[in-house]
Formats: structure tokens, C-alpha cells, sequence
């Protein structure tokens, strides 16, 4: 987990938005390194569950969007739903949508499942660039991690 988290460097103010299905010792680990600068930790839950004081959006269909206004966020993370969503590219247009620019998204998908180069292409025809997969840097996971560029495609 150590690794992993050296994947974030938070800085003071930042917000981080975690995509999930489930609340675990992943989704503690995040919100405990944003917490240490004062930041703020956001879940969009499609699943059940609860977590201390952070604002989460229950979301009760994989065939709806989670919530998330424009350029709000530093970093977007989608753990274990990106291959269970109904729209990866929804997903995706999404988290466009609310990252700071040259902010990231990060994928955290079981270890197999993502195949990488359509993972690579699919970022890249979403206009996010730089995309990289991190093997063993979380045990039974692929990592994928792609930058959002200022002014590329999109323009938010």
C-alpha cells in the first residue's frame, strides 16, 4: 500500500474524487493522505457503505453518471468500477470534465481484466495523454495513470 500511495502528493486545498463499488483500506488510505494537508476527499459510492466525514454520493445504478462540476477536482480515481460501469467513456468525459487542468486520473481495475493497449487508447481518445500502467504497485491490481492537458481537445 506504501507504493501506491506515493502515486499522490497532495498539496494543501487540493480534492480528490474516489469512483467506487466499495469502501476499504484503499478508500481510507486516500482520504487519510488528502486529509494530512487540509484537503478535501469525495466519494461517488455506487454500492453501499458509510465513511467518516467525507461528502459521498450514493449512486444506485451502474447505468447513471456520478455528480461533479467542472474543474473541481485534483484527481479523479476509479476503483473497481471502470470495467463494471456501463460507460467507460462517460466515465471518462466526466472526470475530464471536473479535473483541475493537468490534473490526473488514476484506474484501479483486479490484476487481468483492463486489456492495456485499448485501456491506452481509450484514454487517449478521451484527450488524456501521458498514460502509464503500474504493475505490482497494489497487490491483485492494475494501475493505470493518465494526465488531463490545459487546452487540449476538450478545452475545459
Amino acid at each position: 500500500m506504501q507504493q501506491f500511495l506515493e502515486l499522490f502528493h497532495p498539496l494543501p486545498g487540493n480534492s480528490y474524487l474516489l469512483v467506487t463499488t466499495k469502501l476499504d483500506g484503499v478508500a481510507d488510505a486516500l482520504y487519510k493522505k488528502i486529509k494530512m494537508v487540509d484537503g478535501s476527499f469525495s466519494i461517488a459510492l455506487y454500492g453501499e457503505g458509510e465513511f467518516v466525514d467525507a461528502k459521498i454520493e450514493k449512486i444506485d445504478s451502474l447505468l447513471k453518471p456520478f455528480k461533479a462540476s467542472p474543474r473541481d477536482n485534483d484527481r479523479v480515481v476509479f476503483y473497481d468500477i471502470f470495467t463494471k460501469h456501463t460507460s467507460q467513456e462517460m466515465l471518462l468525459k466526466l472526470a475530464y470534465r471536473t479535473l483541475a487542468n493537468a490534473a490526473e486520473v488514476v484506474i484501479i481495475e483486479p490484476k487481468g481484466i483492463l486489456d492495456t493497449q485499448k485501456t491506452y487508447q481509450l484514454l487517449e481518445k478521451m484527450e488524456f495523454r501521458a498514460s502509464n500502467r503500474i504493475d505490482d504497485i497494489l497487490d491483485g491490481y492494475d494501475v493505470f495513470v493518465a494526465k488531463k492537458m490545459h487546452m487540449w481537445g476538450n478545452g475545459l
